[in-house]
């Protein structure tokens, strides 16, 4: 069919990245304790997956190296606990839960994005002991302790090594769509505390000043860099071990499997010397050296999910405010999907709403501000920049808290989208397929030659009324629900899409 034949041509494909982050550490999202059998956990991880495809979400984001573990069988790093309640013991009957959850999800036409803590070595909630190969007890000089944290160096060679051969064994093994790291990169600072003498609080008085930070301990590994010759300042040769260990995170992915995508999640407020006015906050380039804006310009990344964890009208830290900010820290012109704190709306009705619980409308609010942006933007383009976000975490939209799962998929995703293409990576245009009638009222898929597609972009039109949809690249047939007319184009896992195939009941 050719499209003159068609009554009316359905409109661009929408685009929108819709994710949620699902959160391992400490059994925040899945599983939902350690120790479950692996019936158990697969049976819970699906509950996501049909929960996230429901909704029209397109992709997941699952922690799979909380704390130097792994929650898939690896030979670098032991078994995760949170997976089987003791470090090194894999689930029981053994499988590889990596594999299960990227098989399940791309069946659902879903993203998996594999998210690793790229230097926290044991949680504070760890409570079973390290075990062989953990870094700590292969190379103990790359892993320093920090009040109730242990922390890989990131001055430390073997650190930086070991991130590395992680990044490149998972992407040799698992055709994911992502690698993605969030925002710790040195630690948090721990403040000195208060001594025994210090006196207490004075009502009505001013606050006292700060306490200092605890130092990192990492003379070690600076004294060795200046004995060598460095020249840099410790804040600046701290910040140069993070720029370094992204650089290469980012080629490691580009020469181990090109076409995949590298996601940052940094906390966020920008640097100080950049951000607008009015902005106040905690600086990431400060006190976790990391230099954001750096890496954005340079292009050492697809995509940024700051995560904006505060209300519209929090005037230090308002959430357009720092949204338009990293939309304008992008002269590489990489996606922005910024993290969203979904996991503050309310629990219970009665509970009082505040600083640390939400209502339901901020969350949809917030999306349709991101959405705005985006429209000025040209979201009809399919590399829109800003369009799209990114839920912490899937355990409110699991809960459906403040029912936000029930108004989102009514609502503001209501409609399937693609997510926005990354060309950069890859721009080949798929070969155009073929669609045609089969029994049974279904219509049959046939890839064109060349790569098979990641994902189908669907049209349908009912009495007059188009409807989209995003089917997995595997089918080979679709249902045609009573359509008068079809397209479909192949999608690749870059995004890129193909010419239209066409067909109607006319003929």
């Amino acid at each position: 069919m050719t499209a003159a034949v068609m009554a009316q041509d359905p409109p661009a494909d929408p685009r929108e990245f819709r994710a949620a982050w699902v959160a391992t550490v400490a059994n925040i999202d899945w599983p939902s304790k350690p120790g479950l059998p692996a019936e158990q956990q697969q049976a819970e991880a699906l509950a996501i997956l049909d929960r996230a495809a429901a909704m029209r979400l397109n992709a997941l984001v699952l922690q799979v190296r909380p704390a130097g573990d792994a929650l898939y069988p690896s030979t670098l790093e032991p078994w995760s606990e949170y997976l089987s309640g003791e470090q090194g013991r894999p689930p029981e009957p053994r499988y590889d839960p990596l594999a299960f959850w990227l098989q399940q999800a791309h069946a659902r036409a879903l993203e998996l994005h594999v998210w690793l803590n790229p230097y926290r070595a044991r949680h504070p909630t760890a409570k079973s002991p390290l075990v062989a190969p953990h870094l700590a007890l292969r190379a103990p000089q790359a892993v320093k302790r920090y009040g109730d944290l242990m922390w890989m160096d990131p001055g430390e060679p073997a650190a930086a090594a070991q991130t590395l051969a992680v990044v490149a064994d998972l992407l040799q093994r698992y055709a994911v769509d992502a690698i993605h790291i969030d925002d710790y990169f040195y630690p948090y600072p721990l403040q000195v505390p208060a001594g025994p003498d210090a006196p207490p609080p004075t009502p009505g008085a001013p606050p006292p000043p700060p306490r200092p930070d605890v130092p990192f301990p990492d003379d070690e590994s600076f004294n060795r860099y200046r004995a060598a010759g460095g020249l840099l300042e410790r804040d600046d040769w701290r910040r140069a071990n993070v720029d370094a260990l992204v650089a290469a995170m980012y080629d490691t992915i580009r020469r181990v499997r090109p076409g995949t995508r590298f996601g940052v999640s940094p906390f966020g407020i920008g640097r100080p010397d950049k951000r607008p006015p009015g902005i106040a906050g905690f600086s990431q380039y400060d006190r976790l050296f990391a230099d954001v804006e750096r890496w954005f310009a340079q292009g050492w990344l697809d995509y940024l999910a700051p995560q904006l964890y505060w209300p519209i009208d929090r005037t230090a830290q308002a959430f357009p405010v720092l949204l338009d900010y990293w939309l304008r820290e992008n002269p590489a012109e990489r996606h922005v999907w910024p993290g969203l704190y979904t996991s503050l709306l309310r629990r219970e009705p009665a509970t009082e709403l505040g600083p640390r619980s939400w209502p339901g409308r901020e969350i949809v609010a917030q999306i349709d501000l991101v959405r705005d942006r985006g429209a000025k933007a040209d979201t009809t383009a399919a590399t829109a920049t800003s369009s799209g976000h990114i839920h912490f975490s899937m355990v409110a939209l699991m809960q459906d808290r403040e029912a936000i799962s029930t108004q989102l998929g009514s609502g503001l995703y209501a409609d399937a989208a693609l997510v926005p293409a990354s060309p950069w990576l890859d721009d080949r245009v798929p070969a155009t397929p073929s669609v045609r009638s089969a029994a049974g009222g279904r219509l049959a898929l046939s890839p064109g030659p060349g790569e098979a597609p990641a994902r189908w972009a669907v049209w349908r039109r009912t009495q007059g009324r188009w409807r989209f949809a995003v089917l997995p690249g595997n089918a080979r047939d679709l249902p045609r629900d009573g359509a008068e007319a079809v397209t479909v184009s192949a999608v690749s896992r870059c995004g890129v899409a193909s010419a239209r195939a066409r067909w109607s009941s006319g003929g």
